[in-house]
C-alpha cells in the first residue's frame, strides 16, 4: 500500500479563456472568466507526479470586441466541467530547490454547453438550435456536449515547506471540436433553419440586425474557420499540501525547507 506521504491535495483558482472564431488572440486575458479546481497527486519520485483533478470554469467570446467581426455580432458563453489525468515532471527537484519549474501533459474529458442571450435578454443554449444546420443540412452532425481534450502546459512552484507549495500554472487544452463557441462552417439557407429549428435559430445565426445595420444575411459565406479547432486554457494560482507530512531529511534544512533557491 502506498504511504499517505506520497499524496498531495491540490487547490487552484484563476482565469479561463479560449481561442477560436470569437477570440482571435492565442493567449489573452481579454474576456477571461473565473476557474477553480481541486485534485490529488501521487508522488512517484521526487520529480515525477501523477495527478488527477476536477476543474470548473467559464469561457466566453463576443464579436463586439473585434473590429473584424463586429458585423457578425455573435457571442457565446459556456461553462466548462473538466476531469483530468496527467503526468507532472519537475525540471528541478522541488525538495532541493525553493523554486521548481515543471511541465505536464495528459488526457481530459470535459463538458461544454454554449449559450447566448437574445436581444430581449432571454437565455438560449445554442447546440439545440443548430445554427449551422447541424443534424439536418448536408453531412453536418450535431456536436457532442461531452468530449475529450489533451491538456498540457507548464508551471512553477515555490516551497513554503516540504509539505506546502504554492505556484502558478498555464495549462492549454487541445480540443477536437470547432464548436466550443458554436461557430465553425458557413451560413445556410434561413428557410431551412426556420423550418427545422424555428425562427430563433435564424435570429441567432447572424445578428447584424441588432446593430441597426443594413447588412444582408450572408447566405453561403464563411461563418467560422472549421479547419482550425477551438482551444481553451487556464492561468491558475496553485497550492498543494502533502497528506501526512514528510519524514525524509536528505537535501533539506533542519526546518524541512530546501537548502537552495536554484
Amino acid at each position: 500500500m502506498a504511504s499517505a506521504q506520497n499524496f498531495h491535495v491540490n487547490l487552484s483558482a484563476g482565469a479561463a479563456n479560449y481561442y477560436g472564431d470569437l477570440q482571435s488572440k492565442r493567449y489573452t486575458f481579454k474576456q477571461s472568466k473565473l476557474a477553480a479546481g481541486i485534485g490529488l497527486s501521487y508522488e512517484v519520485n521526487d520529480k515525477l507526479f501523477i495527478r488527477a483533478g476536477f476543474t470548473m470554469a467559464k469561457v466566453a467570446g463576443d464579436d463586439k470586441l473585434n473590429p473584424q467581426t463586429q458585423v457578425r455580432n455573435l457571442n457565446f458563453t459556456s461553462s466548462i466541467s473538466e476531469i483530468q489525468l496527467a503526468a507532472e515532471y519537475f525540471i528541478l527537484n522541488p525538495y532541493e530547490n525553493s523554486i521548481a519549474p515543471y511541465i505536464f501533459g495528459g488526457i481530459a474529458a470535459f463538458h461544454l454547453n454554449p449559450y447566448t442571450f437574445d436581444s430581449a435578454g432571454t437565455k438560449y443554449f445554442l447546440q439545440p438550435l443548430s445554427t449551422e444546420g447541424q443534424g439536418f443540412y448536408q453531412d453536418r452532425k450535431p456536436y457532442n456536449l461531452t468530449q475529450f481534450a489533451l491538456p498540457f502546459g507548464s508551471g512553477v512552484k515555490l516551497a513554503l515547506s516540504d509539505n506546502i507549495h504554492i505556484g502558478i500554472e498555464i495549462g492549454l487544452r487541445k480540443l477536437f471540436t470547432d464548436y466550443l463557441d458554436d461557430v465553425s462552417t458557413t451560413y445556410i439557407d434561413p428557410n431551412l433553419l426556420i423550418a427545422n429549428r424555428g425562427p430563433k435559430s435564424f435570429e441567432l445565426a447572424f445578428r447584424s440586425n441588432e446593430l441597426k445595420t443594413t447588412t444582408p444575411y450572408p447566405l453561403g459565406d464563411i461563418r467560422g474557420g472549421e479547419k482550425f479547432k477551438d482551444w481553451y486554457y487556464f492561468t491558475m494560482f496553485t497550492t498543494s499540501f502533502r497528506i501526512g507530512g514528510d519524514s525524509r531529511s536528505g537535501g533539506k534544512s533542519r526546518l524541512g525547507c530546501p537548502t537552495r533557491i536554484f
